[in-house]
């Protein structure tokens, strides 16, 4: 039951009522000088008594494993050593005690022949096929037809293009040339150009 006083705390270093007397501390373990007995107090003592001021803390030295602090404490932006130039700064430059032999002939790596590449007669057959499909209604896709031929003549040159497909870029080449040149004979009868 609480009469609205706070009730004192007992000491770490006072017994509780009811309870033994602690061992008496070893003198090279206590830094203070000990503390004077506690006389018991009953309950209705210990309510109306003055609360006592708490006893000062006992502080221990560090042991010899424990680093020593500082004697002030880091503040926030406050230099802690280590980094000691601007940051726009320049670099200073070590200069190298040993150089290369600049005289000593320079090994230069072989320059490895770049590989023959395929693909030419494949596209030399695209345009020949775009050629074709151009001339069937429009009589001016022969640049088409020519270029397939040129590109098929220079794939049939290289040793690692397929000949067949080079051949049928030929073929169809030729062939839309044909249907451009009737296109246009066609369309120059029409309009009276042939005479």
């Amino acid at each position: 039951m609480s009469t609205g006083q706070d009730e004192p705390t007992p000491d770490a270093g006072a017994p509780a009522s009811g309870s033994p007397p602690a061992a008496p501390v070893p003198q090279a373990q206590a830094a203070s000088p000990p503390a004077p007995p506690v006389p018991q107090m009953t309950a209705e003592a210990a309510a109306s008594a003055p609360p006592r001021a708490p006893a000062a803390p006992a502080i221990e030295p560090p042991s010899a494993d424990v680093a020593p602090v500082e004697a002030e404490s880091a503040i926030p932006g406050k230099h802690r050593g280590g980094f000691q130039r601007w940051p726009t700064e320049p670099v200073g430059v070590v200069p190298i005690s040993t150089a290369p032999d600049l005289d000593a002939p320079v090994q230069w790596a072989p320059v490895e022949p770049a590989t023959p590449t395929r693909g030419l007669a494949g596209w030399a057959l695209g345009f020949a096929i775009a050629a074709l499909i151009i001339s069937m209604f429009v009589g001016w896709g022969f640049p088409i037809g020519l270029v397939a031929i040129v590109t098929a003549i220079m794939a049939l040159r290289r040793p690692l293009e397929s000949r067949a497909v080079a051949v049928w870029a030929i073929v169809l080449g030729a062939v839309s040339l044909l249907y451009s040149a009737g296109w246009l004979w066609f369309a120059a009868s029409r309009t009276d150009l042939l005479g």
